[in-house]
């Protein structure tokens, strides 16, 4: 059983070596045996990694990922209702759809620890299946 989910901020900190993170993502990373990595946050690695270290790294990772301890899991279409009624639930906060996906994605498996440096998001939702996420690094 997975004990660890992905959001988008832990994967570009562990893929960018100058992120103020990555050294934190890295020795974690290395600690685990393996985390689901939502499909839903590749598309918003890819812009920050593009972005920040440009298109080769987003390559490097992608021809690195099938032997890498990452999991990739869709949403399933219960993941998407449910991630709707977190959006519903928490419209006044900035919340996003994919923080929602990783939530919703997270209350399917049971885990309690979302790997993410963004804590304003995955502290304000209440998840369904614990009291609270487990916040790492």
């Amino acid at each position: 059983m997975m004990h660890f989910i992905a959001d988008t901020s832990f994967v570009v900190a562990l893929i960018n070596a100058d992120d103020q993170y990555h050294q934190q993502a890295k020795t974690l990373y290395r600690a685990i045996n393996s985390v689901i990595l939502p499909y839903i946050t590749l598309a918003e690695i890819a812009y920050f990694v593009q972005h920040k270290k440009g298109v080769m790294a987003w390559s490097l990772f992608l021809k690195k990922l099938p032997d890498s301890k990452f999991q990739l899991e869709c949403p399933t279409t219960d993941d998407l209702v449910r991630s709707a009624q977190i959006l519903d639930i928490y419209a006044d906060t900035r919340i996003d759809f994919v923080d929602a996906t990783v939530i919703a994605i997270a209350e399917r498996f049971n885990i309690t620890k979302i790997l993410t440096l963004d804590r304003r998001d995955f502290s304000i939702v209440r998840p369904t299946h614990c009291i609270a996420f487990t916040l790492l690094p």
